[in-house]
């Protein structure tokens, strides 16, 4: 999976301007982000990327129609909310883990 960088990108999909969510996506994290993403309010685009060779696996790219959407700065600043109403964390961003509490840190 890729990391959270801050970069910011966009372009179109279809005659849409889109901001890039992620790219290179299986089904299974596509349909957890546009669930998610849908959840706080985005109009979500998905589109299949053309595969190389008919064996590779089916790979998807998901982009919001908002052009100013960075997934960084909702993260990291608590904007985001999971869909029964806590805090999305970098880990739960990721699919690592379904523990919504906002730490960044473990104290044993």
């Amino acid at each position: 999976m890729a990391s959270l960088d801050g970069k910011h990108s966009f372009g179109s999909i279809g005659e849409t301007r889109v901001t890039f969510v992620e790219k290179g996506l299986d089904e299974n994290r596509r349909d957890f982000l546009k669930q998610l993403l849908e959840h706080n309010g985005f109009e979500v685009v998905t589109e299949e990327e053309t595969k190389k060779m008919e064996e590779d696996p089916q790979l998807y790219t998901v982009a919001v129609t908002d052009m100013v959407f960075n997934p960084t700065i909702w993260i990291f600043e608590r904007k985001m909310r999971t869909l029964d109403g806590h805090k999305v964390t970098q880990d739960y961003w990721f699919q690592r883990t379904t523990d919504t509490k906002p730490q960044y840190w473990k104290n044993s």
